[in-house]
């Protein structure tokens, strides 16, 4: 997906080899106009050669994600993204990679930590935690990157907790989560942070044998233990790993870009400041519009499937094209438009079926603490810079922002 010479904004212009860049942050890449006449179409995946089917109707997407027909299993040849990393750095042993009952087993050794009722008990906490960054975010002198001390901060003081893993860590997992999923990273770099998160958490798992406590790796082995499955380290660290990426990564860049979105629509925030209780609505909303993770459900097709009129054959590599379903205007009226009255919850943000995420419930709490309280303590929060001049991280899985500097 992204090379060694890209450089920090992103990978330089390519009109030939997906994906393509965001003119802005909060739109389609122009080359989706034409990709959504037909739906399906296939494209290049840069640096890889491969070519895949990219979906972008919403209905379709939906479809196939409920579609046994169509695989979520990494150890496909074809599977989009492969290349990324070798058989042995891949981490097709988390659910996120498993099919059927396989992937149900799994699946449900972490599920009960993310319920909606698991979740609402922890509002107090995370109010505490958006409260304690915010404090150090304002006792620094402005301008400040908002991203590194406060966004970046606060999912992962929430999932390292959940997760058992001590605060002085945090760094550690920040640092190797942006080389794994930032966009910019070559090969070899991503596959030194995986070597290196996989040594942590090897040496958490032995500590967790010896001692455990009531976090959600301990009790995952637990589980495993007194169901007699058989299972190995690599499914305990694969899991760590998954919901260390999935539960800071991809709330951080919400964050960051929500903010800077509100920041750039001053109706839309001064509705929220008026009208607190839009806050829900406009957590969906903003999830729907950036889209951050556009590209981040591949697949890869079982049998002969005919969409459309379009016939994708066995073994061939699928990517739902999230953003540009998110932009239907069949299902969206006015979908270029920024509404947190909106309010609707039918968006892919968190995906579809059987895959929809595992931390769907903790992140749009995360996201409504973040911003009932951001700009009740920092009313005057505005952007340091000019927008168009932040950095962003085009070419990434997770599409976000490298730095938000802001002051007040």
């Amino acid at each position: 997906m992204t090379t060694s010479s890209e450089t920090e904004a992103g990978p330089a212009p390519d009109d030939k080899t997906f994906p393509y860049q965001r003119k802005c942050p909060f739109s389609a890449p122009p080359e989706y106009a034409a990709m959504t006449e037909r739906d399906v179409c296939q494209v290049e995946l840069r640096g890889s050669g491969l070519r895949i089917w990219a979906v972008t109707g919403y209905e379709t997407i939906r479809q196939l994600l409920t579609d046994p027909r169509v695989s979520a299993s990494r150890k496909h040849a074809n599977f989009p993204f492969y290349f990324v990393a070798p058989p042995e750095y891949r981490t097709e042993t988390s659910f996120i990679g498993y099919d059927g009952d396989a992937h149900v087993r799994t699946r449900r050794k972490a599920a009960l930590t993310f319920t909606h009722r698991q979740v609402q008990r922890l509002r107090p906490r995370v109010e505490e935690i958006v409260d304690t960054h915010l404090d150090a975010m304002l006792a620094l002198t402005p301008p400040v990157d908002m991203h590194r001390v406060f966004s970046l901060a606060v999912p992962m003081t929430v999932i390292c907790e959940l997760l058992g893993i001590p605060q002085d860590r945090h760094d550690f997992f920040i640092k190797h989560g942006t080389a794994l999923l930032g966009g910019h990273s070559s090969t070899e770099e991503r596959q030194a942070a995986i070597l290196e998160v996989n040594a942590y958490i090897s040496d958490l798992i032995l500590a967790k044998r010896r001692e455990p406590g009531e976090d959600l790796l301990s009790r995952a082995m637990a589980d495993y233990e007194a169901s007699g499955e058989e299972y190995t380290d690599r499914d305990l660290f694969n899991m760590v790993r998954l919901l260390m990426n999935g539960g800071h990564e991809t709330t951080a860049s919400q964050i960051s870009l929500g903010t800077a979105c509100l920041l750039e629509h001053p109706d839309q925030l001064e509705l929220l400041r008026s009208d607190p209780t839009l806050v829900k609505p406009a957590v969906e909303e903003l999830i729907r519009f950036a889209t951050i993770g556009d590209t981040a459900v591949p697949r890869v097709a079982l049998a002969d499937i005919e969409v459309g009129g379009t016939l994708i054959r066995k073994g061939d590599g699928i990517l739902c094209l999230g953003l540009a379903a998110n932009r239907d205007p069949e299902v969206f009226p006015d979908p270029d438009r920024l509404d947190i009255t909106r309010g609707s919850r039918k968006h892919l943000g968190f995906g579809h079926g059987v895959h929809h995420c595992i931390g769907a419930d903790l992140a749009r709490l995360e996201l409504e603490i973040v911003w009932s309280k951001l700009f009740q303590r920092i009313p005057t929060l505005r952007l340091a810079k000019p927008f168009a001049s932040i950095p962003r991280k085009e070419g990434a899985v997770i599409y976000s922002l490298w730095e938000l500097p802001v002051t007040w």
